[in-house]
C-alpha cells in the first residue's frame, strides 16, 4: 500500500465516518440537536472536499496508485452509505431511496469488478450522468444533515426533493452502465 498524499487524504475520509456517525449517538445534553446537525454537516462537507482533493492531488503530483484507485471509490461509498443510514434512522430520508442509492453503488461496484476481471473495465468508465448524480446526492445529503432552515430555505424539503432526483439519476446511471457493459458481458457468457 503506497503512502502518498492522495491516499492519506482518502484514509482521512474513511476515518471521518465513525466521527460523523458518533455525533448522532451523543446525548442532547452533550451536544444539542442544532450542533449535532451543524457538526455532522461540516464533517460530511469535509469528506466531500477530501474526495475532490485527493483526485486533484493525485493528478497534480502524479501520485497515482492502483491502491488509491481502489480505495477512493470505497471511501466515497462508505461515507454516502453511512450518511443515508443515519438519515433514515433520523427520519429525514426514506428507506427505499437509501436502498436504491446504496443498492446501485453495490451493483455497479460489483459490475466494475467483474468487467475488470474480464478485461473490459474501460467499457464502464465513469460517465457524466454518474457525476451529476453524485453532485445532487452530495448536496441533498448536506441539506438533510443540516435539517434546519438556512437563510429562509427549508433544507429538509429541498434536500428531500434533491435526494429523490438523485435516486432517479441513480437508476438512470445504473441502466446506462449496464447497457455499456452488456456487449462485454455477452462475449463472456
Amino acid at each position: 500500500m503506497p503512502f502518498n498524499i492522495p491516499n492519506l487524504i482518502t484514509w482521512l475520509r474513511i476515518l471521518l465516518i465513525p466521527v460523523f456517525v458518533t455525533v448522532f449517538y451523543l446525548s442532547d445534553n452533550t451536544l444539542s440537536p442544532h450542533f449535532k446537525n451543524l457538526f455532522a454537516t461540516a464533517v460530511f462537507l469535509l469528506a466531500a472536499i477530501t474526495d475532490w482533493l485527493d483526485g486533484f492531488l493525485a493528478r497534480k503530483l502524479d501520485q497515482y496508485s492502483a491502491f488509491g484507485e481502489f480505495l477512493d471509490p470505497v471511501a466515497d461509498k462508505l461515507m454516502v452509505a453511512a450518511a443515508l443510514i443515519v438519515l433514515v434512522k433520523l427520519g429525514r430520508a426514506d428507506a427505499i431511496i437509501a436502498f436504491i442509492i446504496i443498492g446501485r453503488e453495490i451493483t455497479i461496484s460489483a459490475l466494475r469488478e467483474w468487467m475488470a476481471k474480464l478485461g473490459e473495465s474501460r467499457s464502464i468508465a465513469v460517465s457524466m450522468v454518474g457525476k451529476v448524480k453524485t453532485s445532487f446526492q452530495m448536496i441533498a445529503i448536506l441539506l438533510l444533515l443540516y435539517h434546519e432552515r438556512l437563510l429562509g430555505i427549508d433544507c429538509q424539503m429541498i434536500g428531500s426533493w434533491l435526494l429523490y432526483f438523485a435516486a432517479l439519476l441513480t437508476l438512470w446511471s445504473m441502466g446506462y452502465y449496464l447497457m455499456l457493459a452488456s456487449p462485454g458481458l455477452k462475449k463472456h457468457l
